[in-house]
């Protein structure tokens, strides 16, 4: 086949042609593919990122889906919680519709160290709850979501708020209802259960737990004297706070109560708990809490049971507490240990005459001083048989030097024995015993005791202040110092000072009347125990320290003035030679001792005789 000229000119355009439209087509394609791409990277950034927070998030929602699926319509994971309060003149508490529990309990009357009022509950550690079955498994009643009805104000004034939940099919329902009455630090809770194999083995196995936040300024003091008390078998007990520990109770519980210094929060039941277990951690830093409790109880239970239980949030006060007649009394501690009989002197006597002289007198340092005036002049009898007897021994004491250089030799040795011997005969003849001044001074420690209890744990000396003191219930401070002393502290206490200084003088004038005061050691105890008691006082409250002075004071100036008014020492003198002349008497114990003394001192001449062979 030939080719002319306009047939090549043909296929060499054909074939620019075809290699123009290649190269046209070729960068369309990849103008194409920048567009497409541009496109796919504007939609992929449009979209929503995944990321693994909502990742978490929709297992936690999974989680709580099948949480709610298993608790078979009690759990309502869409329901938010909410906060429903009730107050009296007391107190206020808020409620959380999650769980149907106490959330928040403010004490009205009450304020801490910072002029807060005093919070016995708040923070998420607090809590009550128990387990239920609800028929595809169990749930802790503290995540359920409770519907909160109306509040109800009944004829007495009290009011009722009930929080209500339930199952889907209605079978299974659990109620609380709390009523608070005017003026009550009590707080009723009923909780009310319809529907079979609610409780394994119809046993409701409650935890209640309590966090302690300070509420005094010392919180070192706060600490100890915080307790966790109860009644257990019918008989109160408690056990101190120092450190962190467990104490388990197998009798009936009829009530648990966390006591720190001077409030109180407590559970009871009207049935009694089966048994508890308690455990309570106490911090090493107590800027949050001073320490926490959890509380574990059985209570037996039956179906379409009401389960009537009580909280108590409030004082420390024995006069409140005791009209509960539940023995919650006994947790404010009027005398504890082997003291713990002076608690009927407190309740019984000094109680009423303080809350007599607290009605009619504003200052709450002149009812302490007028307290403990009135206990120093009931005492004064005592007293005055203790100066009469030393008042004698002084008469004797030439008597006695003369015996002590009758029974030491000439190396300046004394026979004890011989010279004890002789000096107990000395005594019975002047008519004087040996006893007259030890008796009345420990019959004295029961009143002196009782007192230390009281003003350490009144409630009504709390926040009051008298003189320099802002808090009798505290201890005072006219001096912050900048580093702490050993067994001392870190601040200067003046009635820690009066009280020490006026136990110094009482010391110092004691000794000047003693028959003996030879002893090179007996002439520092006057300064010995005053400075123990300067380390002891100074963090005790000024309450203590106030009446330490008064008491004190009163004892030494009694002392001068019966020794030097009242006590006839001419008389004394023609008495006691008066006894000396008549004939003595052994009793059957005297007999007994000077037949002994007697054996002793043969035994000690034969064994010195047979030293010297």
């Amino acid at each position: 086949m030939g080719f002319d000229k306009n047939t090549i000119i043909g296929f060499a355009l054909i074939g620019a042609l075809l290699m123009g439209m290649l190269y046209i087509n070729n960068n369309s394609k990849k103008e194409y593919d920048a567009v497409q791409k541009h496109i796919a990277d504007s939609i992929s950034a449009l979209k929503p990122k995944v990321d693994t927070t909502l990742a978490k998030v929709d297992a936690k929602k999974a989680d709580s889906l099948k949480n709610a699926k298993k608790t078979a319509g009690f759990v309502q994971d869409t329901a938010k919680s909410k906060l429903v309060m009730v107050e009296n003149e007391v107190m206020k508490i808020t409620f959380n519709t999650k769980g149907a529990q106490p959330a928040i309990v403010e004490l009205k009357k009450y304020k801490k160290f910072d002029s807060s009022n005093v919070m016995l509950q708040s923070g998420d550690f607090n809590k009550f709850t128990y387990k239920i079955n609800t028929g595809k498994g169990t749930a802790e009643t503290d995540v359920l979501n409770f519907n909160a009805l109306p509040i109800v104000v009944n004829a007495d004034k009290s009011q009722t708020i009930s929080f209500k939940t339930g199952d889907s099919t209605g079978g299974k329902e659990v109620v609380h209802q709390y009523t608070l009455r005017p003026n009550d630090y009590m707080l009723d809770l009923n909780i009310i259960t319809k529907g079979a194999d609610l409780f394994t083995n119809n046993q409701m196995n409650i935890l209640w737990q309590t966090e302690a936040a300070p509420t005094e300024r010392n919180k070192k003091y706060e600490l100890t004297q915080s307790n966790i008390c109860y009644v257990n078998g019918d008989a109160f007990d408690f056990e101190h706070i120092a450190k962190s520990d467990t104490k388990v109770l197998k009798n009936e519980v009829n009530w648990v109560a966390v006591r720190q210094q001077f409030f109180i929060a407590g559970i009871s039941a009207k049935n009694k708990f089966e048994s508890a277990s308690i455990d309570w951690n106490v911090p090493t830093d107590s800027a949050v809490f001073i320490f926490r409790s959890m509380v574990n109880l059985k209570l037996n239970v039956a179906a379409n049971s009401n389960s009537a239980l009580q909280f108590y949030y409030g004082p420390s006060d024995y006069n409140v507490l005791k009209k509960y007649d539940n023995k919650m009394e006994n947790i404010v501690p009027y005398g504890t240990g082997m003291f713990s009989f002076v608690k009927y002197i407190n309740r019984h006597f000094l109680l009423p005459v303080f809350d007599f002289l607290r009605g009619n007198i504003g200052s709450m340092g002149i009812v302490i001083l007028l307290v403990t005036l009135l206990i120093r002049l009931i005492t004064s009898p005592i007293l005055y048989k203790s100066y009469l007897s030393g008042a004698k021994m002084k008469v004797l004491k030439p008597e006695v030097d003369a015996l002590k250089l009758k029974h030491t030799d000439k190396t300046g040795t004394m026979d004890q024995q011989a010279f004890s011997m002789d000096q107990m005969k000395l005594w019975k003849s002047a008519g004087v015993s040996p006893l007259g001044g030890c008796l009345p001074a420990l019959l004295q420690i029961p009143i002196f005791m009782s007192l230390y209890y009281f003003f350490q744990s009144n409630i009504d000396l709390r926040g009051k202040n008298f003189l320099w003191a802002n808090d009798l219930a505290a201890y005072d401070s006219i001096l912050k110092l900048p580093f702490e002393v050993p067994f001392y502290g870190d601040h200067v206490s003046l009635f820690t000072l009066t009280a020490v200084i006026t136990s110094m003088l009482i010391s110092i004038y004691s000794m000047s009347s003693m028959q003996d005061n030879s002893n090179p050691v007996m002439k520092y105890m006057p300064y010995i125990f005053p400075v123990l008691l300067l380390g002891v006082f100074n963090n005790l409250p000024a309450a203590l320290t106030w009446y330490y002075t008064i008491s004190n004071t009163i004892t030494l100036l009694l002392q001068i003035f019966i020794q030097k008014y009242v006590i006839n020492h001419d008389k004394i003198k023609i008495q006691m030679a008066e006894n000396m002349k008549k004939p003595q008497k052994k009793s059957m114990i005297g007999e007994r001792v000077a037949a002994m003394q007697e054996s002793q001192k043969k035994l000690q001449d034969l064994k010195n005789k047979t030293n010297k062979n």
